[in-house]
């Protein structure tokens, strides 16, 4: 349909005589005086103007917390900041005494509590970082704030003001422990006072602005107990874990992210007598051992500079020197893992270390690339006699559909037979299908095989009873 038999028929629906050509519509516009077209014109332009501006409302919650910390910031002086805030509460009467557009528009409690936060936390997800429930907090940006609770993301109500908000927290978090994030760094990892890990990334690279992930850490660091009630493991299980760290085993807890890699081995690190030197070495330092002779070592990122840093591998070397009864390594993802399996492999037994990988075998095929990015030509073989002499027991840990952690496999490493490593399951998590209410149903079983290293165990003084690796419907029970 043509554009001019549109027009007619709209014309039509209004009640008007339809024009027959284009000329009539010309000759029409020709006997109208200038003057009523030009207002004709006039009117149009009126109607297709934009709008005129309303400005928004002013948002009065944020309007008395500027003032407020103005206020604070001209009569801080040499006052802590300990001093100023019991006063915050009767400067915001004051001003709101002073201004009466305040009053019945704001929770004064609400915007005191977060100038507190501000001012002694870590701003708005100071409240998700004191809730026990809340495991990890997820900033993206400003506006959109997430939380893990009880293994589940929520988005949370929480908002920043703007990205500067997000970064003057980033720098908090960042600042004490000697690390800086800016565009010619816009990455960096940290740790909270509490242990809890911190990852930040800003523009250019983060699109949404200020990316803020925190893992947190209970203020009492898990026992075996609480593993064992939360069902990562069962009390069989915590018997033999306790029974390999004792007589020194080394040890490999591996699985995805977010699995309770971490945990595990902060765990397994209780079991370590007290009477033993103990090196950690991390990234961020987030181990929480409870035993009194602990050496702690983080590695360094480089400085502005792009000098000094001090890698995971570096840190290993040198703690050979540091006459090491156990070492552990709070992730293994490069070259280190050849300085790894080397300590272990001459004298260092009893060592720990988590690392990334899908299953137990995944992990022995990861630490052999791991081994060929520490630059040294090795063969294939040479590189597996490492991995099958040095490791004795592999954790693999998942986290499920519904959110639980779950030890999935707990798995010898009996030695290398041909070019092949060979890897027996001890224990293994038997998945029976999901309940109504979405949480996955299975059960930690034992598989019924003694590991080969039950004599070494027992030649440390060490006794398991045999009914540990056996489920218990198959003895009658």
């Amino acid at each position: 349909m043509s554009l001019l038999n549109r027009i007619k028929e709209k014309e039509q629906e209004k009640g008007i005589e339809p024009l027959d050509s284009v000329q009539e519509v010309k000759k029409t516009e020709e006997t109208l005086p200038k003057k009523d077209l030009v207002a004709a014109f006039r009117e149009v332009r009126k109607q297709d103007s934009p709008k005129p501006r309303v400005n928004k409302p002013v948002d009065k919650h944020q309007e008395l917390k500027g003032k407020l910390h103005k206020q604070i910031l001209s009569e801080l002086k040499d006052d802590n900041v300990e001093e100023i805030i019991p006063k915050l509460d009767a400067m915001a009467v004051e001003i709101i005494k002073e201004d009466e557009s305040f009053r019945g528009k704001i929770d004064r409690k609400k915007v005191v509590d977060e100038l507190i936060n501000d001012l002694t936390g870590f701003g708005p997800i100071n409240p998700l970082l004191m809730d026990d429930d809340v495991s990890e907090v997820m900033v993206n940006g400003p506006n959109h704030v997430y939380c893990e609770r009880k293994g589940r993301i929520e988005l949370t109500s929480v908002q920043f003001r703007d990205n500067e908000h997000v970064m003057n927290i980033i720098e908090k978090i960042v600042a004490p422990i000697g690390r800086r994030i800016d565009e010619s760094s816009p990455m960096v990892d940290a740790r909270l006072p509490d242990g809890s890990r911190v990852n930040a990334i800003i523009p250019p690279l983060a699109l949404n602005g200020p990316t803020i992930t925190i893992r947190k850490f209970s203020k009492d660091p898990f026992q075996v107990e609480d593993l064992i009630n939360f069902g990562t493991v069962t009390h069989e299980m915590s018997v033999f874990l306790e029974a390999c760290v004792k007589a020194k085993l080394n040890i490999f807890v591996s699985g995805g992210t977010g699995s309770g890699k971490t945990t595990t081995l902060n765990v397994l690190s209780n079991f370590i007598p007290n009477d033993e030197r103990i090196i950690t070495i991390e990234d961020a330092a987030e181990l929480q051992l409870g035993q009194e002779h602990v050496v702690s070592l983080e590695s360094r990122p480089p400085n502005i500079e792009g000098k000094g840093s001090i890698s995971i591998r570096d840190l290993v070397r040198n703690s050979l020197r540091m006459r090491p009864d156990r070492i552990v390594i709070g992730e293994v993802r490069g070259g280190e893992a050849l300085d790894m399996l080397q300590a272990m492999n001459t004298g260092h037994d009893g060592s720990l270390a988590t690392g990334h990988s899908n299953s137990p075998r995944d992990m022995i095929a990861r630490l052999e690339t791991m081994v060929l990015l520490a630059g040294v030509e090795l063969p294939v073989k040479a590189i597996r006699e490492q991995i099958a002499g040095a490791i004795d027991v592999i954790i693999q840990q998942s986290r499920l559909k519904d959110g639980s952690r779950k030890v999935v496999n707990i798995t010898e490493v009996q030695g290398l037979e041909g070019d092949v490593i060979v890897l027996q399951d001890i224990f293994t998590y038997k998945q029976d299908g999901v309940d109504a209410n979405g949480k996955v149903k299975g059960r930690l079983v034992p598989t019924g095989v003694r590991p080969k290293f039950y004599e070494r165990l027992e030649s440390s003084g060490i006794h398991i009873p045999a009914s540990v690796f056996i489920e218990e419907e198959d003895w009658g029970v």
